[in-house]
């Protein structure tokens, strides 16, 4: 995440309305002046280092706000900590590597002798905030010390969601845990998107004079390659026609980018002041951008306080009306710190166990890499007849059926299988007795909080749709997909409330989007542009499909990954399967023969 410092905080304070300082502005405890001074100390980096973010933070409701100061201090401090220029780019890789290690001990202290530390520690307890997502944040603040170049806007998009969306995603968990859940990602995930590529932008743009001092040209180079001299340009310093044309074309794109209305409909109305009003601000800035020329690359531009001023004091008495109208849940005790899980716990091999032996001691069969699927497919079926088979109601089918899903997992991570994806709930599913749809519903959410995969090294996510989903169900698909965003070993897709004909239509509704938009050409749409708007655009096609129960149809289960997924279907109901029936299915896929229309052997 990268901190910006084009305006004063003079300014800007001037551009909000006073009130009355509340109690709850300051730290929340009074009986340790130490923490007072660390969570004085954030809200006075962020003021003079970020101060758009500061005044944002301003908008939220007070008791979240010393949080709002802490995490953006953090990042602050380790950004400084990459941009120091009195060191190499491996020494500064060193200590913003020697910060997040030394985060990781404060929080099994539960304190720090680093005031900053020391106010994120204390949040991460209070809040209950999960910090192992940040590790990957902070890994690309280290890489960025060694410097950064995007050879397309896949991969510079990339960067952005790998450095910013977990410290935004820290404020949205705040906001859950206050009682007033920012539900953005789930139903506007491409709008999310872009408005996070969108503030990137505008900073990178906002930023070019400074970094371009220090050999910084963070821009893709796709983007540079449509303007022929624009690259030479920026580097040598000079304003060219090309760079002119180049800039313009950018904060164009970055204003469309961070301008989405939809996203924030249906959405709180505290929440969806900030983020109107952080979309407002960016908008004002990119207006700043355009209008300096050749100035920009002397200097970062800033929007004037009349125009700051225009959005922020509506926004900060819509923000008291709104918050002053909402009954927020307020931090428990702190939470022990033993329990407490941070950036580097992710990457440290005692907290991740080995999959438990199965029962009979049963082994994998070895298989030759090249003859390893990548991704298995399983429609779990047979759940409901196998309880009615033995005079139990259906759902208790799907009760036992989850230990035959653990089982696949633990098969899945024993013969090295790289993504695993569960057919758990579809569209159609909906259809089904309340009682049976209800079981189901409470079985999936009570695995995910207590089930025995969670300290396996398995990345979870979800394929689907929030949509008639119970809300905390959502809220822990959404909580176990970021806890475990950078663990390396199994990808675990579980699909609920999910259908393949929904998806493509969704999909191509974002690809008719995108072409109105002008992100892409209608005329030149090809497979992979249809496949990076998919939900998950980096899952790989299906190698396996197989399906249990005794039936042979695949249920509009994936259509788009298994166009050439080979079949395989099994007469055992699923609770009646485990890790051994898994390496059968794959064994029996390394004796086929792959052509994918060539004419074979």
């Amino acid at each position: 995440m990268r901190t910006t410092t084009h305006s004063t905080t003079a300014d800007l304070d001037t551009a909000v309305p006073p009130q009355r300082p509340l109690p709850t502005h300051c730290p929340p405890t009074d009986e340790d002046p130490s923490l007072r001074a660390a969570y004085r100390l954030c809200r006075r980096t962020t003021r003079v280092h970020d101060p758009e973010i500061y005044v944002l933070i301003q908008l939220m409701p007070a008791v979240l706000r010393p949080a709002g100061w802490a995490l953006w201090a953090a990042a602050t401090v380790l950004d400084d900590l990459a941009d120091q220029q009195d060191a190499e780019p491996a020494e500064r890789a060193t200590r913003v590597e020697a910060w997040t290690q030394a985060l990781q001990c404060d929080l099994v202290a539960g304190t720090s002798g680093d005031p900053v530390r020391q106010a994120l520690v204390d949040t991460a307890l209070r809040w209950r905030l999960d910090l192992s997502s940040l590790r990957g944040a902070m890994n690309s603040t280290r890489d960025d010390a060694r410097g950064r170049h995007f050879a397309d806007w896949a991969a510079w998009r990339s960067w952005c969601s790998e450095g910013v969306v977990p410290w935004v995603d820290q404020v949205r968990h705040l906001f859950e845990q206050a009682g007033v859940p920012m539900t953005l990602r789930l139903g506007r995930q491409q709008d999310y998107q872009r408005f996070i590529d969108g503030a990137q932008l505008t900073d990178v743009l906002t930023d070019l004079s400074a970094d371009l001092a220090q050999g910084d040209l963070l821009l893709p180079q796709e983007a540079l390659d449509a303007f022929p001299g624009a690259e030479d340009a920026l580097r040598q310093g000079k304003w060219s026609p090309a760079t002119a044309a180049l800039i313009r074309e950018l904060t164009a794109l970055a204003r469309q980018w961070v301008t989405r209305p939809a996203m924030t409909r249906g959405m709180h109305p505290g929440p969806a002041i900030v983020l109107d009003a952080a979309a407002c601000l960016m908008r004002a800035q990119l207006d700043a951008v355009d209008a300096a020329g050749h100035s920009l690359l002397k200097r970062a531009p800033r929007p004037s306080l009349a125009a700051r001023t225009r959005i922020l004091v509506p926004a900060r008495i819509r923000s008291k009306l709104a918050w002053s109208l909402t009954p927020l849940t307020m931090p428990g005790p702190r939470r022990p710190a033993a329990t407490v899980r941070g950036p580097s716990a992710e990457a440290e091999s005692t907290t991740l166990r080995p999959p438990p032996p199965h029962s009979a001691g049963a082994r994998p069969p070895q298989i030759a890499a090249d003859r390893m699927p990548a991704h298995v497919a399983v429609i779990m079926d047979g759940n409901g007849r196998w309880a009615e088979q033995r005079g139990l109601p259906r759902p208790e089918g799907h009760r036992v059926g989850t230990a035959a899903a653990h089982e696949m997992v633990y098969g899945a991570l024993e013969i090295d299988l790289r993504h695993l994806t569960l057919y758990a709930f579809s569209t159609e599913n909906w259809k089904r007795d309340t009682e049976e749809i209800t079981t189901i519903l409470e079985e999936i959410r009570r695995d995910l909080d207590e089930g025995p995969i969670r300290d396996l090294d398995v990345r979870q996510r979800w394929l689907g749709h929030p949509d008639k989903l119970p809300e905390e169900l959502v809220q822990a698909l959404v909580r176990e997909e970021r806890r475990t965003r950078n663990r390396t070993g199994l990808t675990l897709t579980v699909c609920i409330n999910y259908g393949g004909r929904d998806e493509i239509t969704r999909t191509a509704a974002a690809l008719a989007q995108a072409a109105h938009a002008g992100d892409i050409d209608p005329g030149l749409i090809r497979e992979d542009d249809f496949a990076r708007h998919l939900p998950h655009p980096d899952m790989p096609d299906v190698d396996l499909l197989w399906r249990t129960g005794n039936e042979q149809r695949t249920s509009n289960f994936l259509p788009w990954y298994t166009t050439y997924a080979e079949l395989y279907f099994t007469p055992d109901y699923w609770p009646d399967v485990d890790r051994r029936d898994l390496w059968q299915a794959i064994a029996e896929y390394s004796r086929r023969q792959r052509r994918h229309g060539g004419a074979g052997q």
